[in-house]
C-alpha cells in the first residue's frame, strides 16, 4: 500500500521548517505502511559533496571514519553522525574514490549530492525521524516514504527513497511488472541496482534518462512508455520536484499548492498540519501526466 509525501517549497522563509512540516506529513501516512520509512531532504550546500553512509554498527564503522577517509584521499573530511547514518562532507574531485573506499568498509550508501541528504530505516515514520533528528533539519525541498513491503524483504536498503545518481530520487507507490527485464537493459547501458526493490530500478531508470540529456519532466514522460505496472512516482533532483502516475492510476494522490508551496501526498490528510492549507488550490493529479517544479 505504502504512503508517499512531498513538499517544494517556493519561499526561502519556510526553509528553516521543511524537516517539521515533512515529518508531519510521513508521520500522517504511517498506518499505509509501518515497516520502514524514509526521508530526502535537499538542504544546504557545502560548496563540495556530501555522502550519506549507513551502518549497522555505527559506534564500530563511524570511529574515526573521516579521518581515515581524509587519509585515503589526501583531502579534507568533516562528518556529521546521526544514529546509524553519518553525513560524509568531501571535495566533489574525491566522489569515486570516496564511494569506493567507503563500500570497502562494507558501508551502505545511502546518497551522494551537492545538496540531497537521505536517511531511512526500518521502523515507524515517527521513529525513523526521531532518530535522525528530521524535525530539525531544513531545505527547499523534500519526499519521504512509509513503506509496506510486498514485493522484497524489511530492510534498511529496501525502504526508500531510492537514490542511483547524484543529488537525484525516487519513492515510488505500486507495483512495476518489467523491473527485472528493465534492470537488464539498464546494465547494458552501465546502470547497475543493488537491491531486489522494484522502485530502484525505477529510480535508475529516471537518473539514467537525465544523464543521457533529457530534463526531469521528459524522463518522467518517458516512464510512461517504457515502464509497466502500476505507479505513483514522485521524485527529486537538486533543483526539482516531480510527480507522474500510471495511466490507470489506481493509486491514491493528491495535490496541494500556495503561492509558497507545491506538497504532495497520498491522502489529503497529509496536508492538515501544513501553513495555509485551507485557502489552497487541492487536486488530484491526472493519470499519465506529468507534473514538475524546478527551482
Amino acid at each position: 500500500m505504502c504512503g508517499i509525501v512531498g513538499l517544494f517549497l517556493k519561499k526561502d522563509e519556510l526553509r528553516p521548517r521543511l524537516g517539521d512540516l515533512l515529518t508531519d506529513m510521513l508521520i500522517t501516512m504511517t498506518d499505509r505502511g509501518p515497516d520502514s520509512a524514509g526521508i530526502a531532504i535537499y538542504g544546504s550546500e557545502t560548496g563540495g559533496l556530501k555522502i550519506t553512509v549507513q551502518s549497522d554498527t555505527p559506534d564500530q564503522d563511524f570511529a574515526g571514519l573521516d579521518t581515515a577517509l581524509a587519509a585515503a584521499l589526501g583531502a579534507e573530511v568533516s562528518m556529521r553522525v546521526l544514529s546509524t547514518h553519518a553525513v560524509l562532507a568531501l571535495p566533489a574531485e574525491h566522489e569515486a574514490a570516496a564511494v569506493a573506499e567507503l563500500e570497502a568498509r562494507g558501508l551502505r550508501i545511502m546518497s551522494v549530492g551537492t545538496s540531497m541528504e537521505i536517511f531511512k530505516e526500518v521502523g515507524l515514520p515517527k521513529d525513523v525521524a526521531e532518530r535522525f533528528g528530521i524535525r530539525g533539519m531544513g531545505g527547499s525541498h523534500g519526499i519521504g516514504h512509509t513503506r509496506m513491503a510486498t514485493e522484497s524483504a524489511v530492510t534498511t536498503l529496501g525502504a526508500h527513497p531510492f537514490s542511483t545518481a547524484g543529488d537525484q530520487c525516487l519513492v515510488h507507490n505500486g507495483s512495476l511488472s518489467n523491473h527485472n527485464d528493465m534492470r537488464r537493459k539498464l546494465a547494458k547501458k552501465g546502470v547497475y541496482t543493488k537491491t531486489e526493490n522494484d522502485t530502484e530500478v525505477g529510480a535508475a531508470y529516471i537518473s539514467s534518462r537525465i544523464a543521457e540529456g533529457a530534463s526531469l519532466g521528459e524522463a518522467l514522460e518517458g516512464t510512461l512508455k517504457d515502464l509497466d505496472g502500476f505507479f505513483t512516482f514522485v521524485t527529486g533532483t537538486r533543483d526539482g520536484f516531480g510527480v507522474v502516475r500510471d495511466p490507470i492510476a489506481c493509486k491514491p494522490a493528491v495535490m496541494a499548492e500556495t503561492d509558497d508551496y507545491v506538497a504532495f501526498g497520498s491522502e489529503y490528510r497529509a496536508f492538515a498540519n501544513l501553513p495555509g492549507i485551507d485557502t489552497a488550490r487541492i487536486w488530484e493529479p491526472e493519470p499519465a501526466t506529468v507534473y514538475f517544479w524546478e527551482r
